[in-house]
Formats: C-alpha cells, sequence, structure tokens
C-alpha cells in the first residue's frame, strides 16, 4: 500500500484514491489544506495498484518527439479577453464537445472552492476559461475519464503537469480517443489559504460572491487585475498588488511537492502545453498587443495533427522554444523554497488574521529594498 512518508512526495493528483478496488482510500486535508491519502488498512487488500499508479513512483514516459512551440491566439477576440492568455483552450475544447466528446478541467463550484469537472456542452466552456491559482480536486474524475474512453469518446483532459500525469498513470495505457493538455505551473497554493482570503473579503464587503477573475484584462494582459464581484460592489486590484496573489508569487503557501516538482522540463506526458508567453514583446513584437499570447508546445504527433486542423482559428508563428522560455523559466524550473512557510502556516493554524500575515511575510525590509535598487542601477551601467 502507499505510504506518505515525506509531505514533499505526493502531489495530490487522486489517481491512488481512484484506482483502489476496495475504495479504502480517502483524501484528507492536513492543516495546511493540502490533501493526502489515507488508507483504511482493514479494508486494504495490498494489491499494490494504489503505488503503481503514483506517478511520482512510477513517473509516467513522454512521448519520443521532437517538439515544435509557437506564439498563438485566437481570431476570435471575445474569447480571448475572456481568456488568461491567448484564449487556445476555448479551440481545442469547442472541436471535442462538437465532435460529441467529453472537456474536463479545472471550475469553482457554488462555495468558489476549486474542482475538476466534466462538461459536454458550449456554453460550458466559460466555466473551464480562465486562471484558478489554487490546487483542484480532481476527485472521482479519473473514473470518469476511463469510463468515457472505453464507450470510444473524445476526451479531452487539461491540468496541471502532477495532474495529467497521474491520470496517465491511472490509465495504464495510451488511449487514441484521449487529448492531455497541460499547464506551464507556478506551483498550486493551499485551498485552506484560499478559503479565508474569500470570507475575509466577504466579511470585508458583508455581501455574498457572484463572480472572481483572476486574470481580468481590462487593465491589460501584462497588468491583469483580480476582480472579485458581489451583490452589489466590486473588489478590483492588479495582481501584483492583491494580497492573496502576493503570497502565491512568494511562494508562501504552496503545496510542499511544488517546491522541487517532479513534473517540470520540455519532454511531458501531455500532448499540448500552454503558457502565458511572457517576454512576446522581445521574442515576436508583432504579436504584442496587451490583449495575451500563449505559448504553445506540442509534444507528440497527436498534438500536432489536432493542432494542424484547428490552426485556421489562430493567429500563430513557430518560435525557438529555448528563447521563449527564458521568459518563463517556470516551464523547467521548481520554485524556490520560502524558508518562512513554516512559521506562516503556523500563526496562520494559530488563529491570526490572513491578510495581515500575509502584508508580514511578503514585506521587503528597508535593507533589501536598498539592496535591491543598487543591484538594478548596476546591472543598468553594466548594459
Amino acid at each position: 500500500m502507499i505510504e506518505i512518508k515525506a509531505k514533499e512526495d505526493c502531489c495530490g493528483c487522486y489517481a491512488c484514491y481512484n484506482i483502489c478496488p476496495k475504495e479504502c482510500i480517502t483524501m484528507e486535508a492536513d492543516n495546511e489544506g493540502f490533501w493526502y491519502p489515507k488508507i483504511d488498512k482493514d479494508k486494504c487488500i495490498n494489491c499494490n495498484l494504489c503505488e503503481k499508479v503514483c506517478p511520482i513512483i512510477n513517473k509516467p514516459n513522454s512521448f519520443l518527439y521532437k517538439e515544435k512551440s509557437y506564439a498563438v491566439f485566437n481570431k476570435n477576440e471575445k474569447i480571448r479577453l475572456e481568456s488568461s492568455s491567448g484564449g487556445i483552450f476555448s479551440i481545442l475544447a469547442e472541436y471535442v464537445i462538437n465532435n460529441h466528446g467529453s472537456v474536463y478541467g479545472a471550475a469553482f463550484d457554488k462555495d468558489f472552492n476549486v474542482k475538476h469537472i466534466k462538461i459536454t456542452s458550449l456554453q460550458d466552456i466559460e466555466l473551464l476559461r480562465g486562471s484558478k491559482y489554487v490546487q483542484s480536486r480532481t476527485n472521482d474524475i479519473f473514473k470518469s475519464i476511463k469510463f468515457d474512453l472505453k464507450n470510444n469518446k473524445m476526451v479531452l483532459f487539461t491540468g496541471t503537469p502532477c495532474q495529467v500525469a497521474g491520470l496517465q498513470s491511472f490509465l495504464q495505457k495510451k488511449y487514441d480517443n484521449l487529448i492531455l493538455m497541460d499547464i506551464v505551473c507556478h506551483g498550486v497554493p493551499s485551498p485552506l489559504v484560499w478559503q479565508q482570503y474569500i470570507d475575509e473579503l466577504k466579511q470585508n464587503y458583508k455581501q455574498d460572491i457572484k463572480s472572481i477573475y483572476f486574470r481580468d484584462k481590462s487593465t491589460g494582459w501584462k497588468t491583469y487585475s483580480v476582480k472579485f464581484l458581489f451583490d452589489k460592489d466590486e473588489y478590483k486590484n492588479f495582481g501584483f498588488k492583491d494580497i492573496y496573489m502576493k503570497g502565491f508569487l512568494n511562494d508562501i503557501y504552496l503545496r510542499p511537492s511544488c517546491y522541487n516538482c517532479n513534473f517540470k522540463g520540455i519532454e511531458r506526458v501531455s500532448d499540448i502545453t500552454v503558457a502565458d508567453f511572457w517576454g512576446i514583446e522581445k521574442v515576436l513584437p508583432k504579436m504584442d498587443d496587451d490583449k495575451g499570447t500563449s505559448l504553445i508546445v506540442i509534444h507528440s504527433e497527436k498534438g500536432k495533427q489536432l493542432f494542424d486542423e484547428l490552426s485556421e482559428k489562430m493567429i500563430l508563428n513557430e518560435v525557438n522554444l529555448n528563447e521563449a522560455i527564458k521568459y518563463n523559466s517556470s516551464m523547467i524550473k521548481s520554485v524556490k523554497y520560502n524558508e518562512k512557510r513554516n512559521s506562516f502556516f503556523a500563526e496562520l493554524n494559530s488563529g491570526k488574521e490572513l491578510t495581515d500575515l500575509i502584508r508580514i511575510y511578503t514585506k521587503i525590509s528597508f535593507e533589501k529594498r536598498v539592496k535591491n535598487k543598487i543591484k538594478s542601477i548596476i546591472k543598468k551601467l553594466i548594459r
């Protein structure tokens, strides 16, 4: 049976939970809000399937394919502006649904927790569109996907690299009717922190939340805003100023496995990787209009055939991948462990206010600011 001795050895993909024939594995949240498997040893028959499908213990093989990469955005400007970057996921989702298939991705539930859901109608694509900066529960989704695949349905699954690897490990075989799309992931924040954040906002506004947008582009793609719509009012702040995003980008409350991610790299289990094409103004200025441009990396012949078939719906240019990832190193590098992380969670669990804690733990000392300013001046002088 699977045994998690160190929390960094579990990415919370739910593959073990989905594979267990006796349903003796539950996923339980720890004091940081992250889910880990718990086994009922009285029910366990020691089949070891949980170990066999763990993508960290048994990393699935990537495709033997020479990756191709593109700068891309959707020709449909409305969808592009409603998307986090170039609106490419929507093109793939439309294709699958129009072919009577199923699309699986991350969505908000009624309480604004994030979980994976299945959609089969075009109007529901908007539920999966856009970034959600919190770890998504996959629950029984892998079982549902396997059922669809065995019934010859086309399936598109989109998620973090560890979720895609977890699904592939769970399936234990390749399916021609399965399209795997992963994202370039910075790391997944704690669902506990996320819920406390939205609870504090509701208390401050004394209203219920109607909608949440992590990447509102009304202030531009590069200077996107976090936006909450309440019953009567609106909260809106630049992403780099929003307190929750500050903590996220300072790596204070990411899942332990994210600090040494097993799924970084150019070669992937997925057919297609999608990311923000940060640095597009340097690599390909003609595609920079600040409305969102995606970096697409193709990892398989299946992915290439699909991309080519749908390319008429896109504006695209092939790019050098090594040049592109200079500006989005999250594709190949894990974030650095924040030494303040344990202290942050200890104080959070003692009952201190979340937003106050994040301000304290993201505050840069005057001395450090001076040093950073000097470094910046020196760099400019060297150039």
